[in-house]
This record gives structure tokens, C-alpha cells and sequence, in this order.
């Protein structure tokens, strides 16, 4: 069925993002004694806020001081100044939806300054979604609540079940899937297997989105 809205997720959909976040938390949390593998890293700490994610590291043993969370905004916002590259295909599917008279959003559990940084450095995109960004932080509600996903459709007038979600995080599918929208888990370099899992199926390139969705 052909939706009436596609709401994307941010990090890793839109933007690549991830590698250096990643990265950054892997130093992080081995300075506050906490090594991890990037498999380890990806499939069990990210994916949801900076806070839980800090929270799940020091359940681990990450001895992160009370402060980590907040300074560590300002830290990870200057790593991505220095630049994060355009998912491949991402403009392909925003046209094609255009073309097709289908709305789309952002629904993120990042918070806005990071998107004005992320997005803010392909302005032609950040044009297309100016209004239309959905921050876990602004609405007070995170992935794995489908909350989030709800509000975002509720605001651009459409039912869920019209919705389609993309996204590439476990929590991000696990939203979706108690929204009762249509979720495509998004996993470019390998078979979505945990993204399956929670009721998603596998998109593993954007240049074919629009042809997932029937446009």
C-alpha cells in the first residue's frame, strides 16, 4: 500500500552520521573503563538518547561522572562540524515522494541542535524538512515509545496506519511496530537481521524506497 506519509528517522537515514558518533563513544566510554566492541556498541547501546545510552554504559561499568551527558553535547556537536555526508539515495526518495505528492518527516531521538548541525550542512535537504522535524528532546517522549512516531503523524494529519516509518535502530522499529505503522529497518551493510526481528523489513538501499512503498 502506498502511504500517506513517510516519517525518517536522522542519524544513519538521512545522514551519515554514525562512524564518527560511534567513535566518539567508543573512546568515551574505554576513558571511563567501559572497552567495547563496534558490534557490541551498535547492537546494544545506541539507538535510543545520549542518555540512555550513558545510563546503559554505566549499568556496564562505565564509571561516567553525573556531567558526562551534558558536556558531552557541545563535545560530539563540534565532531560533527567537521562534516557528515548525505545517506546515498536519500535525495533520490525525497524526490520521488515530491514527485508522488507524498509527505515526509523526521522523527528523531536526537536533539534539534544536532540536526541544525547534521542537517544544517546540506541545505538543500534542510530546506525540504524545515517544520517538519520531530525531536525526542522537544516532545518529551523516546524511541522505543511510539509516541514520538504518533505525534509526528498526528501533526501532519495522517492516521498511522497510512504511515510508513524508516529507520535503522531496533528501538526505532520496535516504535513503529507499537504505532501500527509500516516500518522499513534500514541496514546498508548487512542483512537487518535485528532489525527484522522487531517487525521491520530490510531496506538495504535508499535508491529503492520508492519502489518498496509503490511510487
Amino acid at each position: 500500500m502506498t502511504p500517506n506519509l513517510v516519517i525518517f528517522d536522522c542519524d544513519g537515514v538521512i545522514v551519515d552520521s554514525e562512524p564518527p558518533l560511534l567513535d566518539f563513544l567508543l573512546t568515551e566510554f574505554a576513558t571511563y573503563g567501559l572497552e567495547l566492541s563496534l558490534h557490541e556498541l551498535e547492537t546494544k547501546y545506541v539507538g535510543g538518547t545520549i542518555y540512555s545510552t550513558a545510563q546503559r554504559a554505566r549499568e556496564a561499568g562505565a564509571s561516567l561522572p553525573e556531567t558526562w551527558e551534558a558536556e558531552a553535547y557541545p563535545r560530539i556537536f563540534e565532531v560533527l562540524r567537521a562534516g557528515v555526508p548525505l545517506i546515498p539515495g536519500i535525495e533520490a526518495a525525497f524526490d520521488a515522494l515530491d514527485a508522488a505528492g507524498i509527505p515526509y518527516c523526521v522523527g528523531s531521538n536526537g536533539p534539534m541542535e544536532k540536526m541544525d548541525v547534521t542537517l544544517g550542512a546540506h541545505p538543500a535537504v534542510f530546506t525540504r524538512l524545515k517544520g517538519r522535524i520531530h525531536s525526542a528532546h522537544t516532545h518529551g517522549v523516546a524511541k522505543p515509545d511510539p509516541g514520538l512516531f504518533l505525534i509526528a503523524a498526528e501533526t501532519m494529519g495522517v492516521a498511522p496506519e497510512a504511515c510508513v516509518v524508516v529507520d535503522d535502530s531496533p528501538s526505532g522499529c520496535i516504535a513503529a511496530r507499537r504505532a501500527g505503522m509500516r516500518c522499513f529497518g534500514f541496514d546498508p551493510h548487512g542483512d537487518g537481521a535485528r532489525l527484522i526481528s522487531e517487525g521491520a523489513e530490510h531496506l538495504a538501499d535508499m535508491h529503492d524506497l520508492p519502489r518498496r512503498i509503490g511510487i
